[in-house]
C-alpha cells in the first residue's frame, strides 16, 4: 500500500440480527468520521439483511439473548436510536465506503443486486474482496 493511501478498515458481516448490524454501522462511521475508507463483505445472514425491505424483519439479536430482545427495543426506541441501515447511510455521507455483497452467497440464496438496498455497491467474489481487505489497518467478522 502506497503511503499516501487513506487507511482501510474492511468488515465482514456474517450476522444478521439488528445488534450485530448495529456495531458494523457503529464501527464504520467510526472509521469514515477518521478519514479511512472502509470496506463491507456482506455474507450469508449478513446479506439477507440487505434484501429490499427486510430491514422490518431482522432479529433484534441473536437466539442465545432472545430474552433481552424486548428490553434492547424499548432503549433504541426511548433513545431513538437510528435504524443501523440509516446509520450506514449517513456513514456514505462522511467518507468512503463501499457495501460488497458476496458473490458466492448471492448465487446460492438465488439474488440479484437489484434485489438489495441500494446501499449495496457491487457483487464480488471473496477473492476480490480479501485482496483490498489484504492492506487494510484493521479488519473485522462480525
Amino acid at each position: 500500500m502506497h503511503t499516501d493511501a487513506p487507511e482501510r478498515m474492511s468488515l465482514v458481516l456474517f450476522s444478521g440480527t439488528a445488534d450485530k448490524l448495529t456495531a458494523a454501522a457503529t464501527l464504520t462511521t467510526g472509521g469514515a468520521a477518521m478519514g479511512m475508507e472502509v470496506d463491507l463483505f456482506l455474507t450469508f445472514w449478513g446479506l439477507e439483511a440487505f434484501k429490499k425491505d427486510a430491514i422490518g424483519s431482522v432479529p433484534l439479536v441473536s437466539a442465545e439473548f432472545a430474552e433481552l430482545g424486548p428490553m434492547m427495543r424499548e432503549v433504541m426506541q426511548a433513545k431513538r436510536v437510528p435504524s443501523w441501515l440509516d446509520t450506514l447511510r449517513g456513514a456514505r455521507e462522511i467518507g468512503v465506503v463501499k457495501v460488497y455483497a458476496c458473490r458466492a452467497t448471492m448465487e446460492s440464496f438465488g439474488h440479484k443486486l437489484e434485489d438489495l438496498e441500494d446501499i449495496v455497491d457491487e457483487v464480488t467474489g471473496a477473492a476480490s474482496f480479501i485482496d483490498r481487505a489484504k492492506d487494510s489497518k484493521i479488519t473485522l467478522f462480525i
